[in-house]
């Protein structure tokens, strides 16, 4: 019982900031990402085998993720509610970057994921093809297009502030 508890204490360390990241960017409110953050970790829990590696260890963790953001937005009250919009409560960012994450978090679901794992999380478009399941073509032209929106919205508002 020990040796879980410490692998779950350690994975709990290195990734729950990330975990909630994931989590918010597909969910845009922060309760039910803290929610999907307990339910991986249950998950985790429940896992009986070791993983291979660190790289199969993290990209394990967003595909659950993932799947449980997923799962979570089909839920009838999901579909008939307005998403809370904390952003700044949500993340510890200063201002600059809370500004572009408010721009980031703006984006279309399927964007917004794609454009987290790239910046935030340093993944390459192949890697986050293979963790959504989807086409590399498909990844790299979402986040072609996220970055165009990106750049529309951000000179909007950069151009409304001065």
């Amino acid at each position: 019982m020990e040796d879980i508890e410490k692998r779950i204490h350690i994975i709990a360390e290195k990734y729950s900031d990330m975990i909630f990241r994931v989590a918010y960017s597909y969910t845009n409110n922060r309760q039910d990402a803290e929610d999907i953050v307990q339910d991986m970790f249950v998950k985790l829990i429940e896992l009986d085998k070791p993983f291979e590696s660190d790289e199969h260890e993290k990209a394990w963790i967003i595909r659950v993720t993932v799947n449980l953001c997923k799962n979570r937005l089909k839920l009838f009250w999901n579909k008939n509610t307005c998403a809370l919009t904390e952003i700044s409560d949500a993340a510890h960012f200063s201002n600059k970057e809370g500004f572009v994450l408010e721009a980031v978090m703006s984006l279309a679901e399927n964007y917004r994921i794609i454009v987290y794992l790239y910046y935030y999380e340093g993944y390459k478009t192949a890697e986050i093809a293979k963790i959504l399941k989807k086409r590399e073509t498909s990844v790299r032209s979402a986040l072609h297009r996220a970055r165009e929106q990106l750049k529309t919205i951000l000179k909007e508002d950069y151009d409304f502030e001065q």
